[in-house]
């Protein structure tokens, strides 16, 4: 995305996903379907990478924590939608579903145009003055000139793109690779965001997506209706999604961080003792209505502050010249703890159990919310380059005339 643009990235991640959904409908071993799921991961890591870089540069500061909650939204209405087919429907009429959810896709970024941040980075200005005035009107002349003014192209990165010899490209490669790293607008973003990543994916949600049959027979009960359950709670995530997007309009960032996440780690500490005291003589007795109260608050504490607010961040916190570096870098991390915390759900059920498991989750969540409450600087209604330019280690002067919390 940084070198061809967002648009082609784009294209590239949703042609990838369709390509992976039509080797699932045709395949008939086993090989054809991990090949397929590998293909939709590329696409899922892209587009993780993009969609909240493309959305920030899109929006203008007031409205781009609205717009960058609706990714959330997004992604909570898919899971709603394939678990309720799974439930009723044959897995492949759902992949052709999911082919044409895609396709529609395509025709929504053809007709998309390009960000005008990375026509700013090429020196494409009269095309970037078009669509930024195309996108938020011309009543924020003052960002464009600056973002304009700020898209000087180094010295260093010339060296790289002009030498013909290929020693001094690989010499000035590293020499700028050795200067990136040192940045703090490079390093800090890439270190807080990996601590945001890790918070969202250890709230639990994986539990709440993948095992939530397994949590719900702990906690409730087998007798439990499965189904109801499943969908109930994935309305509710798509609601708290909707209330996310409503709070993020008029909280500053931090703040809803730490009352959602606050929330969270309450939630998983009482969903630890409950499990530890029906598994001992401390509760005699099955209270069904507090298992399915403590999952349904688990799922809203994470629906409206963790897993959105990391979309939020990640479209917000990286500087232009970086972006592309910082979103993989980012992304890879999110992706190594999905991994981590999926392939290890059973592992801990299995040796320390849910309250146990459970345990460690909120441990893991308090380290990662100390450090995001110690390095995050506020980012509501700031430009990007604002934001960017407090990363070099400018203040930035709150608006007193804010009336938002």
């Amino acid at each position: 995305m940084s070198k061809y643009g967002r648009k082609i990235a784009n294209l590239t991640s949703v042609l990838g996903c369709i390509v992976g959904w039509v080797c699932i409908v045709l395949s008939n071993t086993v090989n054809i379907m991990i090949a397929a799921r590998f293909l939709q991961g590329i696409s899922i890591g892209m587009i993780t990478t993009l969609g909240p870089v493309l959305i920030g540069e899109y929006t203008s500061p007031r409205n781009r924590g609205a717009f960058l909650m609706t990714i959330s939204i997004s992604i909570s209405i898919g899971v709603f939608v394939i678990h309720t087919m799974g439930i009723y429907i044959n897995w492949q009429i759902c992949s052709y579903v999911c082919i044409g959810i895609a396709i529609a896709d395509i025709i929504i970024v053809i007709l998309s145009p390009e960000s005008p941040s990375w026509l700013a980075e090429q020196r494409r200005y009269e095309e970037c003055k078009y669509v930024f005035r195309y996108l938020r009107g011309d009543k924020e002349e003052e960002e464009l000139e600056k973002m304009i003014a700020a898209t000087i192209v180094t010295e260093v990165y010339e060296d790289i793109t002009t030498h013909d010899n290929i020693g001094e490209k690989v010499n000035n490669s590293v020499r700028y690779v050795k200067e990136t790293v040192k940045n703090r607008t490079f390093y800090l973003p890439v270190f807080i965001m990996f601590h945001v990543f890790a918070m969202a994916q250890w709230s639990g949600i994986n539990i709440l997506t993948s095992y939530l049959v397994d949590l719900t027979e702990n906690l409730v009960g087998s007798e439990s209706d499965i189904a109801l359950t499943i969908i109930s709670t994935d309305v509710l995530r798509i609601l708290s999604n909707i209330v996310g997007l409503v709070l993020v309009k008029k909280m500053r960032r931090r703040l809803l961080i730490f009352v959602t996440v606050g929330i969270n780690l309450a939630t998983l500490i009482f969903i630890s003792g409950y499990s530890f005291a029906k598994q001992t003589i401390l509760l005699q007795n099955d209270y069904p209505y507090i298992g399915m109260l403590l999952i349904y608050l688990q799922m809203f504490s994470i629906a409206i502050g963790a897993l959105p607010m990391a979309y939020v961040l990640a479209g917000e916190v990286f500087p232009l010249k970086y972006k592309g570096l910082c979103g993989g870098i980012t992304t890879f991390c999110m992706s190594m703890n999905l991994f981590i915390s999926m392939k290890t759900i059973i592992l801990l059920f299995n040796t320390i159990g849910f309250s146990g498991t459970y345990l460690l989750y909120s441990g893991l969540v308090l380290y990662c919310l100390i450090i995001v409450g110690i390095f995050l600087p506020e980012t509501k209604d700031r430009t990007l380059l604002d934001i960017e330019e407090e990363f070099r280690g400018k203040k930035l002067t709150v608006d007193c005339s804010m009336k938002n919390i």
